[in-house]
């Protein structure tokens, strides 16, 4: 585990990259307007993003071999990053970036729940308690209210 000044800074990293979602959901949808093609919009981000992470290789000098030696399925996240980056960028400018959005939260909710409760893909097994079910239930029920549009 983490001590608590590490994990403050692991809850900022990814509270900032909760806000970076609904911002890269606007900015891809409107670029793949521009271009008349959200598959082109979804290539252009993953070069871009390609492009960052082998940049923050050459600067780490990270890693230099062993690419391809962990299980097949280990390596299905570049797959759901481009169902993802492709499905958000062409559902949020048909339904908004807020229901698209929020959406995708639900979807994480319900997978992170079973993710940890059974311990896949070899993530830290932490059961679900009925603490953890009912704040689960309340944030599915708050996206449920913050999409309602009536």
């Amino acid at each position: 585990m983490t001590n608590p000044t590490e994990n403050l800074l692991l809850c900022t990293l990814m509270f900032a990259a909760g806000i970076g979602i609904p911002i890269m959901a606007a900015l891809n949808a409107n670029l793949g307007a521009r271009l008349g093609s959200p598959w082109a919009a979804g290539f252009l981000l993953c070069v871009v993003s390609a492009a960052i992470c082998a940049a923050a290789m050459a600067a780490l000098g990270l890693p230099k071999q062993g690419w391809f030696t962990a299980p097949p399925l280990f390596y299905a996240g570049g797959v759901l990053v481009a169902f993802y980056v492709l499905s958000i960028t062409w559902s949020a400018p048909r339904i908004g970036v807020a229901n698209a959005v929020f959406f995708v939260l639900v979807g994480q909710i319900v997978a992170a729940g079973l993710i940890d409760q059974f311990g896949l893909f070899g993530a830290v097994r932490s059961p679900l308690t009925w603490q953890r079910a009912l704040g689960m239930a309340l944030m599915l029920a708050g996206t449920f209210l913050a999409r309602r549009t009536a």
